[in-house]
Protein backbone atom coordinates (compact mmCIF):
# COMPACT_ATOMS: atom_id res chain seq x y z
CA UNK A 1 0.00 0.00 0.00
CA UNK A 2 1.20 3.66 -0.92
CA UNK A 3 0.44 7.15 -0.38
CA UNK A 4 1.86 10.39 -1.62
CA UNK A 5 3.20 12.53 1.56
CA UNK A 6 5.01 15.81 1.93
CA UNK A 7 8.73 16.02 3.45
CA UNK A 8 9.55 19.32 5.22
CA UNK A 9 12.55 20.92 3.83
CA UNK A 10 14.25 24.15 4.20
CA UNK A 11 12.68 25.38 0.88
CA UNK A 12 9.19 23.76 1.31
CA UNK A 13 7.48 20.46 1.08
CA UNK A 14 8.91 17.70 -0.90
CA UNK A 15 6.68 15.13 -2.50
CA UNK A 16 7.13 11.49 -1.78
CA UNK A 17 5.47 7.83 -1.64
CA UNK A 18 5.27 6.37 1.54
CA UNK A 19 5.25 2.35 1.72
CA UNK A 20 3.49 0.14 4.54
CA UNK A 21 3.60 -3.28 5.28
CA UNK A 22 0.94 -5.24 5.54
CA UNK A 23 1.52 -4.90 9.71
CA UNK A 24 1.50 -0.86 9.25
CA UNK A 25 4.49 -0.44 10.83
CA UNK A 26 8.60 -1.24 10.97
CA UNK A 27 11.59 0.16 10.47
CA UNK A 28 11.91 2.98 8.19
CA UNK A 29 14.19 2.95 4.73
CA UNK A 30 14.28 5.83 2.53
CA UNK A 31 14.34 4.78 -0.97
CA UNK A 32 16.33 6.68 -3.55
CA UNK A 33 15.76 7.18 -7.13
CA UNK A 34 17.96 6.34 -10.26
CA UNK A 35 18.75 9.22 -12.71
CA UNK A 36 14.94 8.17 -14.45
CA UNK A 37 13.11 9.59 -11.09
CA UNK A 38 10.71 7.56 -8.86
CA UNK A 39 9.66 5.03 -11.51
CA UNK A 40 7.64 1.89 -11.69
CA UNK A 41 10.82 -0.10 -11.03
CA UNK A 42 11.61 2.58 -8.18
CA UNK A 43 8.00 1.99 -6.99
CA UNK A 44 7.87 -1.74 -7.08
CA UNK A 45 11.35 -2.05 -5.69
CA UNK A 46 9.95 0.06 -2.51
CA UNK A 47 7.13 -2.88 -2.88
CA UNK A 48 9.42 -5.73 -2.00
CA UNK A 49 10.95 -3.60 0.98
CA UNK A 50 7.42 -2.93 2.62
CA UNK A 51 7.11 -6.51 1.50
CA UNK A 52 9.97 -7.22 4.63
CA UNK A 53 7.87 -5.51 6.81
CA UNK A 54 9.68 -1.88 6.27
CA UNK A 55 8.45 1.53 5.95
CA UNK A 56 9.37 2.89 2.70
CA UNK A 57 9.48 6.90 1.90
CA UNK A 58 10.57 7.27 -2.09
CA UNK A 59 11.16 11.19 -2.15
CA UNK A 60 11.00 12.89 -5.68
CA UNK A 61 14.44 14.21 -5.67
CA UNK A 62 13.91 16.69 -9.05
CA UNK A 63 10.64 18.19 -7.55
CA UNK A 64 12.02 21.90 -8.02
CA UNK A 65 12.75 21.20 -11.73
CA UNK A 66 9.67 21.52 -12.48
CA UNK A 67 9.65 20.19 -16.15
CA UNK A 68 11.13 16.97 -14.97
CA UNK A 69 8.91 14.84 -16.78
CA UNK A 70 10.92 11.91 -19.31
CA UNK A 71 9.42 11.14 -22.59
CA UNK A 72 9.60 7.47 -23.01
CA UNK A 73 8.11 7.61 -26.65
CA UNK A 74 11.53 8.98 -27.89
CA UNK A 75 14.95 7.68 -28.80
CA UNK A 76 16.69 9.70 -26.08
CA UNK A 77 15.39 8.49 -22.55
CA UNK A 78 18.71 8.16 -21.01
CA UNK A 79 20.26 11.58 -22.21
CA UNK A 80 17.08 13.28 -21.07
CA UNK A 81 17.46 11.57 -18.07
CA UNK A 82 21.46 12.73 -17.71
CA UNK A 83 20.39 16.24 -18.41
CA UNK A 84 17.52 16.07 -15.61
CA UNK A 85 20.51 14.69 -13.25
CA UNK A 86 22.83 17.39 -14.30
CA UNK A 87 20.04 20.22 -13.95
CA UNK A 88 19.96 19.11 -9.89
CA UNK A 89 22.40 20.93 -7.73
CA UNK A 90 24.37 18.15 -5.43
CA UNK A 91 23.98 19.75 -2.09
CA UNK A 92 20.66 20.41 -2.12
CA UNK A 93 19.90 16.78 -2.80
CA UNK A 94 21.77 15.82 0.13
CA UNK A 95 19.95 18.00 2.45
CA UNK A 96 16.72 17.07 0.49
CA UNK A 97 17.91 13.73 1.63
CA UNK A 98 18.54 14.52 5.32
CA UNK A 99 15.35 15.76 5.44
CA UNK A 100 13.53 12.63 4.44
CA UNK A 101 16.10 10.62 7.42
CA UNK A 102 14.87 13.15 9.70
CA UNK A 103 10.94 12.02 7.93
CA UNK A 104 11.00 8.92 8.27
CA UNK A 105 12.62 9.16 12.04
CA UNK A 106 9.43 10.99 13.03
CA UNK A 107 6.74 8.79 10.83
CA UNK A 108 4.46 7.18 13.58
CA UNK A 109 4.35 4.39 10.72
CA UNK A 110 8.71 3.80 11.82
CA UNK A 111 9.15 1.29 14.40
CA UNK A 112 13.11 0.85 14.85
CA UNK A 113 16.23 2.07 12.87
CA UNK A 114 16.09 3.96 9.68
CA UNK A 115 18.38 2.97 6.50
CA UNK A 116 19.21 4.75 2.83
CA UNK A 117 19.00 2.30 0.06
CA UNK A 118 19.94 3.68 -3.45
CA UNK A 119 20.14 3.03 -7.13
CA UNK A 120 22.68 4.26 -9.26
CA UNK A 121 22.68 8.08 -8.88
CA UNK A 122 20.63 7.23 -5.59
CA UNK A 123 22.88 4.68 -4.70
CA UNK A 124 25.80 7.56 -4.56
CA UNK A 125 23.14 10.01 -3.14
CA UNK A 126 22.36 7.48 -0.30
CA UNK A 127 26.29 7.36 0.83
CA UNK A 128 26.56 11.20 1.08
CA UNK A 129 23.79 10.97 3.39
CA UNK A 130 24.62 8.44 5.09
CA UNK A 131 27.93 10.33 5.92
CA UNK A 132 26.17 13.44 6.85
CA UNK A 133 23.80 12.34 9.06
CA UNK A 134 23.15 9.21 11.92
CA UNK A 135 21.43 6.09 9.43
CA UNK A 136 21.58 2.54 10.86
CA UNK A 137 21.93 1.07 7.02
CA UNK A 138 23.47 1.96 4.14
CA UNK A 139 22.52 -0.27 0.79
CA UNK A 140 23.91 1.29 -2.18
CA UNK A 141 23.62 -0.55 -5.96
CA UNK A 142 26.55 0.86 -8.13
CA UNK A 143 26.69 4.67 -6.80
CA UNK A 144 27.70 6.25 -9.70
CA UNK A 145 29.10 9.02 -7.75
CA UNK A 146 31.10 7.32 -5.33
CA UNK A 147 34.24 7.87 -7.56
CA UNK A 148 33.80 11.70 -6.33
CA UNK A 149 32.59 11.05 -2.93
CA UNK A 150 35.66 8.52 -1.22
CA UNK A 151 36.82 11.31 0.80
CA UNK A 152 33.75 10.74 2.67
CA UNK A 153 34.02 6.87 3.16
CA UNK A 154 35.18 7.30 7.23
CA UNK A 155 32.48 9.07 7.80
CA UNK A 156 30.03 6.39 6.85
CA UNK A 157 29.77 4.53 10.34
CA UNK A 158 26.82 2.09 9.67
CA UNK A 159 26.98 -1.01 8.63
CA UNK A 160 26.89 -1.03 4.82
CA UNK A 161 26.23 -3.18 1.45
CA UNK A 162 27.52 -1.92 -2.38
CA UNK A 163 26.90 -4.33 -5.12
CA UNK A 164 28.34 -3.27 -8.52
CA UNK A 165 29.04 -5.36 -11.76
CA UNK A 166 32.48 -6.28 -13.27
CA UNK A 167 31.36 -5.19 -16.82
CA UNK A 168 30.00 -1.72 -16.00
CA UNK A 169 30.91 0.66 -18.64
CA UNK A 170 30.40 3.61 -16.65
CA UNK A 171 32.16 2.24 -13.25
CA UNK A 172 35.03 0.05 -14.56
CA UNK A 173 36.37 -2.94 -12.58
CA UNK A 174 39.93 -0.93 -11.80
CA UNK A 175 37.78 2.09 -10.16
CA UNK A 176 35.23 -0.39 -8.16
CA UNK A 177 38.67 -1.85 -7.07
CA UNK A 178 39.55 1.64 -5.65
CA UNK A 179 35.95 1.68 -4.42
CA UNK A 180 36.56 -1.16 -2.16
CA UNK A 181 39.21 -0.46 -0.99
CA UNK A 182 38.41 2.82 0.29
CA UNK A 183 35.01 1.95 2.01
CA UNK A 184 36.77 -1.61 2.98
CA UNK A 185 35.73 -1.85 7.05
CA UNK A 186 34.34 -4.17 9.50
CA UNK A 187 30.24 -4.06 9.10
CA UNK A 188 30.94 -3.37 5.05
CA UNK A 189 29.85 -6.07 2.78
CA UNK A 190 30.81 -5.51 -1.22
CA UNK A 191 29.30 -7.86 -3.62
CA UNK A 192 30.73 -7.87 -7.55
CA UNK A 193 28.77 -9.60 -9.80
CA UNK A 194 30.76 -11.35 -13.09
CA UNK A 195 29.23 -9.97 -16.62
CA UNK A 196 26.57 -7.60 -15.29
CA UNK A 197 26.68 -3.93 -16.44
CA UNK A 198 25.53 -0.50 -15.03
CA UNK A 199 21.97 -1.00 -13.51
CA UNK A 200 21.97 -4.26 -14.00
CA UNK A 201 18.70 -4.23 -11.43
CA UNK A 202 16.98 -2.17 -13.63
CA UNK A 203 14.09 -4.45 -15.41
CA UNK A 204 14.45 -2.41 -18.43
CA UNK A 205 15.74 -4.63 -21.15
CA UNK A 206 19.10 -1.70 -22.13
CA UNK A 207 20.13 -2.81 -18.35
CA UNK A 208 18.91 -5.98 -16.94
CA UNK A 209 20.94 -9.27 -15.93
CA UNK A 210 18.88 -11.53 -14.56
CA UNK A 211 21.00 -13.68 -12.14
CA UNK A 212 23.11 -10.64 -10.94
CA UNK A 213 19.81 -8.94 -9.99
CA UNK A 214 18.62 -11.86 -8.45
CA UNK A 215 21.74 -12.93 -6.45
CA UNK A 216 21.95 -8.91 -5.26
CA UNK A 217 18.30 -8.89 -4.27
CA UNK A 218 18.89 -12.23 -1.99
CA UNK A 219 22.29 -10.23 -0.66
CA UNK A 220 20.04 -7.42 0.88
CA UNK A 221 17.52 -9.35 1.80
CA UNK A 222 19.98 -11.09 4.04
CA UNK A 223 21.83 -7.85 5.05
CA UNK A 224 18.94 -6.23 6.07
CA UNK A 225 17.59 -8.69 8.26
CA UNK A 226 20.61 -8.79 9.91
CA UNK A 227 21.29 -5.45 10.25
CA UNK A 228 17.67 -3.74 9.97
CA UNK A 229 15.64 -6.91 11.71
CA UNK A 230 12.07 -6.27 11.77
CA UNK A 231 9.99 -7.54 14.91
CA UNK A 232 8.62 -10.63 14.60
Amino acid sequence: MSERIDIPTDDGAMPAFRFLPESGSGPGIVLFQEIFGVTDYIKDRATDLAALGYVVLVPEFYWRLGDAEIDYSRDDVLQQAMGLMGRLDWETAVADGIAAVAAARADEHVDGGVGVFGFCFGGGLAFNVAAATDVDVLVSYYGSALPNLLHLADSVTAPSLHHFGLADDYLPADVVERIRNAVARDGVRFETYDGAGHAFDNPDPMFHHAEASAAAWRATVDFLRTELPVAP
